[in-house]
């Protein structure tokens, strides 16, 4: 039956009753005196166990498109499937944070929250309406008031800095210092600017999501090297060019490239307090639980500009330690969700492929449509936004 197969989005209960199929008792009763009642029966018994034995159902619920909405779509579905983001929602731990915080602004975490826990419970095949969640986040961002296609990291990124504001643990943030941590270590200095960070941005989200970025500044003329640490929520990659194949280790290599820093763009040397050619270089100071990789396919200059390259990513031992500011820091990542946009800038689609926490299986996610896939399928030149996990954290 190469059709049942396909049918992936109908969530059946653990121990399904015999109401879920009221033909069943009578044809159990008829089967000694018609012979077709056996291969009913068997039938239905295949479907019962089928789901019993699948729970690969659960979470497999398309989303309907409300009008060039697919780029939420896409990113929804991708977060569903964070597994610890996703048991944050269904086992309402969400509501502790809220309720700790005493806020009168909790509607998009509440909302967010409720999608999920449809998404995830719905024994229904039927998608689900994200409308009310959509009134949410362009209440948070007006900017996706109205039904105009978006970009998917952009809202990927109100949407965490909205649930965020919403669960944040720091009621009150306290004024700015201006605390010196230059005469500390550079390991040190990290630490020290990461707690001062989470003295006003403490939550769930940054507990998963965010990560630490440390820039370092060469001065040419005297050797001197400033450093900044600055927390990140996701990477934009550039896309490496060449010939034949392009690997996600080389769009890596190309963000934390040394830069040379010089006429207009040369700062001014700290020790030597004048301007100075410098040297300008990124490293990763502490790695998310999940990290974010925005691929740049679109032009900064001009957005109707796209770039197609197939970029290698992969699935499983992305090893990023020689990007670690430090040495034998843990920075080892599994695949799995990927953002995609087909077509051009001014006809595009968005569209997820994500493995199912529970069954380890791979979907796509087409707005309404879910359907299983190939883990050979996931990579293609469509890819746009990546999520990561740490490999040692068994789905966190």
């Amino acid at each position: 039956m190469p059709s049942m197969r396909q049918s992936y989005t109908v969530t059946m209960p653990e121990d399904p009753p015999a109401a879920t199929f009221p033909f069943l008792k009578q044809e159990m009763r008829r089967k000694s005196s018609m012979s077709g009642s056996v291969l009913v029966s068997t039938f239905v018994g295949l479907l019962i166990n089928q789901a019993k034995n699948s729970k690969s159902a659960q979470g497999l619920v398309g989303l309907r498109n409300l009008g060039n909405t697919c780029f939420m779509n896409s990113i929804l579905q991708c977060l569903s499937n964070s597994q610890p983001l996703r048991d944050y929602c269904l086992h309402n731990a969400h509501r502790r944070d809220l309720n700790n915080n005493s806020r009168t602004n909790t509607a998009l975490m509440e909302e967010f929250a409720k999608l999920l826990q449809t998404m995830w419970t719905s024994s229904s095949s039927e998608a689900v309406s994200p409308s009310e969640f959509k009134t949410q986040i362009q209440r948070y961002a007006p900017r996706f008031v109205g039904y105009n296609q978006q970009d998917a990291q952009e809202f990927l990124r109100f949407l965490l800095d909205g649930l965020h504001n919403e669960v944040n643990r720091v009621m009150v943030r306290p004024r700015g210092s201006s605390e010196d941590f230059d005469h500390l270590p550079d390991e040190e200095k990290g630490r020290k600017m990461w707690s001062k960070y989470l003295e006003r941005e403490d939550s769930k989200i940054v507990d998963l999501f965010v990560g630490q970025l440390k820039s370092s500044l060469t001065c040419s003329s005297c050797g001197y090297c400033s450093t900044v640490f600055d927390p990140f929520w996701d990477l934009s990659l550039p896309i490496a060019k060449g010939y034949g194949e392009v690997s996600l280790m080389d769009c890596m290599r190309l963000f934390t490239k040394e830069d040379v820093l010089d006429g207009d763009e040369k700062p001014t040397c700290y020790r030597c307090k004048a301007r100075r050619r410098c040297t300008k270089k990124f490293t990763v100071q502490k790695f998310p639980k999940i990290l974010v990789l925005h691929l740049k396919r679109f032009s900064e200059a001009r957005r109707t500009s796209k770039l197609s390259t197939f970029i290698n990513f992969p699935m499983k031992d992305l090893d990023l330690r020689e990007f670690a500011s430090q040495c034998s820091i843990d920075a080892v990542y599994s695949l799995y969700a990927v953002s995609n946009h087909s077509g051009t800038t001014m006809g595009g689609h968005y569209t997820a492929y994500c493995r199912n926490p529970t069954s380890g299986e791979w979907y796509t996610y087409n707005d309404s449509r879910v359907t299983p896939m190939s883990s050979s399928q996931v990579r293609s030149s469509d890819g746009y936004v990546l999520f990561y996990e740490l490999a040692s954290s068994s789905r966190l």
